[in-house]
């Protein structure tokens, strides 16, 4: 798996420290208050363990799978729910937390269908943030990192569903993926 990375862009030890960051952030934002935590899955599901973790709160935590991409490497633009929440959130605060923010087909389509079910609040939390991609008119509020226009892979991210357990954030060489 290693030999398929170009370089790492973000380390082991940058990640955690990171994460412990916004963890420290986010309770105090949401002092006070319970949140939700839901997670995007598959990308995210390291990111929210690891971020949960790092808050010192009392939470709840909801997953939700969508798909955008299939197997390739650009967003389709079409967003189907794989799996919804399991709990109701209305009148609650949500913390929808995503891997990465890209073109935001993905997150802007939630955000506006979650939006409906009425929760006091949504705030979105993403492990990475490509701004130059970006198609629809959506930011995150919690964002680890800023990338370049790179495919990345690893800490939950993947191509074709390999790479995900990488410790840390490679780009990925553009001959394995045929870029």
């Amino acid at each position: 798996m290693h030999q398929d990375v170009e370089r790492v862009l973000l380390s082991q030890q940058a990640l955690s420290d990171r994460v412990g960051e916004l963890g420290e952030q986010i309770t105090r934002d949401y002092a006070g208050r319970q949140v939700a935590v839901a997670s995007v899955l598959r990308g995210s599901y390291i990111f929210m363990a690891d971020l949960t973790r790092a808050i010192q709160l009392p939470i709840t935590v909801d997953f939700m799978a969508v798909s955008s991409y299939g197997s390739g490497t650009v967003s389709s633009g079409q967003v189907e729910i794989k799996k919804d929440l399991s709990d109701p959130i209305e009148g609650k605060d949500l913390l929808l937390v995503e891997d990465i923010l890209d073109s935001g087909n993905t997150l802007y389509y939630l955000v506006d269908v979650l939006r409906a079910r009425k929760p006091a609040s949504i705030r979105i939390c993403t492990l990475l943030d490509k701004p130059e991609r970006r198609a629809k008119p959506i930011q995150a509020d919690y964002v680890g990192f800023q990338i370049p226009d790179a495919f990345v892979v690893g800490y939950g991210l993947d191509y074709d569903e390999r790479y995900r357990n990488l410790p840390y954030i490679g780009v990925l060489k553009p001959e394995v993926y045929g870029g």
